[in-house]
C-alpha cells in the first residue's frame, strides 16, 4: 500500500480494517456483478493446464510492450487502493454488522467529504441513511446476495446507481458499496417525462375541448355523460360521445372510440364527431348516417378506425333504433329492472369500407334506462370481455337515481381510476315516467286523414279543439291552427294517403307533423307572383320556430314545424 501523497487523507485507525479488507480485495471483488462473466472470457483464452510445462505462462504475466523491456504489470502485482482511488465511481467499504468504515475512495470523499475510519455507518454516513440503504446492507450482509438500487438522488444533488455487494468470509464479512453517478441519465430521463406529461397535457386538452362543454337537454329525455382519460403518460385515445336533438320531439345518441393513442386519435375523434352533427341535420335513418362516416373515416386517415353507435330515440314510437359500427352493445334496463342487451345488426369498424350497415331497435319506454359506452369501461388484460359486460349489467340492475348517479356508480363498480389503462366514456338517457301534474305537460293527440276536400277542414278543426284544451294562449293557437292546415294542405297536393295530422307538446314547445306515403321532400322556394302554390312550406318557416323533413321506415315522409312555449304556457291543466 502507498503512502499518502500531498493532500491525502490516510486512516492511521482503520489498518485493522483495512489489512483484513485489502488483504482479500481479489476474492472479495470475484463477487462484483460481471466480474466472473469476465474471468470465464479471460478462462478461455489461456492455455490448458496440460500444456503449461511446454513453456506457456499465465497471459497476465507474459505479455509484453513491443518497444521495451518492461514488463505489463499483472492485475495481482497492482494496488488495490492504487485502483480504487482512481476510479471515477464512488467505492466504500464497510465492515461488520454495524458496517463500520473500512475504506472511502478519492471520489466517495470528493462527494460527501472526509468521513473516520472505523465509524460506524449510520452516523458517519448520514448519506446512506437519506438514501435508504442501510437496511439493504444489512439484507446484503445476512443474505450474502448483491443487490443494486437505481437511479437515487444524493444529498449532493445529484442521482447514483448503487450496487452493494458482500464481502469477505466470517469475522470478516463486510459490504462493498459501488455508486455509479447517472445524473445525466436521470436528467435526461425526467425531461423525457416532463415531455410526455406535456404532450398528455395538451391531448387531454384537446380531447375535452373537442368533447361537448354542456350536453343538449331533450324534451323527454334526461341525460347525463362522463369522460375519465386513461393511462398517466400521453396514451389519451379518441373515445366521445354526443347528444343532437333532430327536432319534432326526437334527439339522437352517439358514442364512439378511435383506435389508438395521443393527440392523433383525439384530432380524428374531433373531425369525427363534427361530421356526425352534420350528417344527423339530414335526419337520416342511423344506419346511412354510419355509411357516411365510414367513407369519411377512411378520407381522414386510412390507417384510424373507429367503432361507433348512432341511436335516435322518438317519443311517439317509444323505442331507441340503432345502428352499430363494430361497437359495444347498448344496454337497456326497462322499468321492472330487467336488464337486455341491444345485440341486434353490428357491422365493422369505421374506415374499413365494403360494408353496408343496417339499423336495428330496442324498446325504451317511460322508466326506461340506456347506457352506451366505450371498451375501457368493461375490457380487462385478465377477463374476457363478455365477462365485463355481464359485470356492468348487473351493476345496471342495481343502479337507481338519476342518470348522473347511475352514471357515477357504474363508473365506480367497473373500478375506474385516475391511473385507469384506457379511456372511459359513459352517456346514460333516462325516459322517465312521468305522473300527477308533469304528466299534464306532455300530452298527444293524432288524427287520421283519408284525403278528400274535407281533410283540410278537419284538421283544422281538429288543430284548433286540441289546442283549446291544451289551454294555449290565443297567439299560440291561432299560429298552430295555420302551421296544421298549410302542413295538410302540402300533403294533399304533393303527398298520397295514408295521411296523419299528430299535434304533439312538452313543457317546452308545441310540435305539429303531418305523415304520407310519399317519399319526396318538401323544400322551402320562393313563389312568383303569380303561382297558385308553393307558399306552404313559406309561411310554416316563417311563423314556426323550426321546421323540418324526413323519409320515414316504411316509405313515405314526415314534415313537421315547432314553436316554443311562452314560460306562461309551461304549466298546464
Amino acid at each position: 500500500m502507498r503512502p499518502p501523497g500531498p493532500g491525502r487523507f490516510r486512516y492511521p485507525a482503520a489498518d485493522n480494517y483495512t489489512r483484513q479488507g485489502f488483504v482479500n480485495f481479489t476474492r472479495w471483488s470475484a463477487r462484483l456483478p460481471g466480474t466472473q462473466r469476465r474471468a470465464a472470457a479471460r478462462t478461455e483464452h489461456m492455455a490448458p493446464p496440460d500444456r503449461r510445462g511446454e513453456g506457456s505462462v499465465p497471459a497476465a504475466r507474459a505479455e509484453r510492450f513491443t518497444d521495451g523491456d518492461r514488463p505489463v504489470p499483472a492485475v495481482d502485482e497492482l494496488g488495490v487502493r492504487e485502483v480504487l482511488d482512481r476510479v471515477p465511481c464512488l467505492v466504500a467499504l464497510l465492515h461488520g454488522p454495524d458496517h463500520r468504515i473500512a475504506y472511502l475512495n478519492d471520489a466517495y470523499t470528493a462527494a460527501f467529504g472526509i468521513r473516520p475510519a472505523g465509524a460506524p455507518a449510520r452516523g458517519a454516513l448520514p448519506e446512506l441513511d437519506e438514501l435508504g440503504l442501510l437496511p439493504l446492507l444489512d439484507q446484503v450482509l445476512r443474505s450474502g446476495r448483491p443487490r443494486t438500487v437505481k437511479s437515487r438522488k444524493a444529498p449532493d444533488g445529484r442521482s447514483y446507481t448503487f450496487t452493494c455487494t458482500p464481502a469477505g468470509e466470517g469475522d470478516g464479512r463486510g459490504v462493498l458499496v459501488f455508486a455509479t453517478d447517472v445524473t445525466d441519465h436521470a436528467e435526461a430521463a425526467e425531461r423525457l417525462r416532463a415531455s410526455e406529461r406535456r404532450q398528455r397535457e395538451t391531448a387531454v386538452t384537446l380531447q375535452r375541448s373537442l368533447l361537448p362543454q354542456e350536453l343538449e337537454e331533450p324534451d323527454d329525455l334526461r341525460v347525463a355523460a362522463t369522460y375519465h382519460p386513461g393511462g398517466t403518460e400521453a396514451a389519451v385515445g379518441g373515445d366521445w360521445y354526443d347528444v343532437i336533438t333532430l327536432g319534432g320531439g326526437r334527439t339522437a345518441l352517439v358514442i364512439g372510440d378511435v383506435m389508438g393513442r395521443g393527440v392523433r386519435a383525439a384530432a380524428v375523434m374531433g373531425q369525427l364527431r363534427t361530421a356526425v352533427r352534420a350528417y344527423a341535420r339530414l335526419d337520416l335513418p342511423p344506419h346511412e348516417v354510419l355509411q357516411l362516416l365510414d367513407g369519411l373515416a377512411m378520407e381522414i386517415d386510412a390507417n384510424q378506425i373507429a367503432t361507433c353507435v348512432y341511436a335516435i330515440h322518438d317519443p311517439n314510437e317509444g323505442r331507441l333504433v340503432y345502428a352499430s359500427a363494430g361497437h359495444l352493445p347498448i344496454l337497456v334496463r326497462d322499468e321492472n329492472g330487467t336488464v337486455r342487451r341491444a345485440d341486434e345488426p353490428t357491422g365493422p369498424p369505421l374506415g374499413t369500407g365494403g360494408w353496408m350497415h343496417a339499423s336495428g331497435s330496442v324498446p325504451l319506454g317511460p322508466g326506461s334506462t340506456a347506457v352506451l359506452y366505450t371498451d375501457g369501461l368493461v375490457e380487462r388484460r385478465d377477463a374476457d370481455l363478455d365477462e365485463g359486460i355481464a359485470a356492468l349489467e348487473r351493476a345496471l340492475a342495481g343502479a337507481t337515481g338519476g342518470p348522473q348517479v347511475v352514471c357515477d356508480r357504474l363508473v365506480r363498480s367497473a373500478g375506474v381510476t385516475p391511473d385507469h389503462d384506457d379511456d372511459v366514456a359513459v352517456l346514460v338517457l333516462q325516459h322517465p315516467a312521468r305522473s300527477g301534474a308533469e304528466s299534464e305537460l306532455f300530452r298527444n293527440a293524432a288524427l287520421e286523414l283519408l284525403g278528400g276536400v274535407e281533410a283540410a277542414p278537419r284538421a283544422r278543426a281538429f288543430a284548433s279543439g286540441v289546442l283549446t284544451s291544451w289551454r294555449f294562449p290565443a297567439e299560440l293557437h291561432d299560429l298552430g291552427v295555420l302551421a296544421a292546415s298549410e302542413l295538410v294542405a302540402n300533403s294533399l297536393q304533393h303527398g298520397t294517403p295514408p295521411m296523419r295530422l299528430r299535434l304533439r307538446r312538452t313543457d317546452r314547445r308545441l310540435i305539429i307533423e303531418v305523415t304520407d306515403g310519399d317519399d319526396h321532400l318538401p323544400r322551402r322556394r320562393r313563389a312568383e307572383p303569380g303561382d297558385e302554390s308553393g307558399r306552404g312550406i313559406a309561411i310554416v318557416a316563417t311563423i314556426a320556430s323550426a321546421w323540418g323533413s324526413r323519409r320515414t321506415p316504411g316509405g313515405g315522409k314526415a314534415v313537421w314545424c315547432e314553436f316554443l312555449l311562452p314560460k306562461t304556457a309551461g304549466v298546464g291543466v
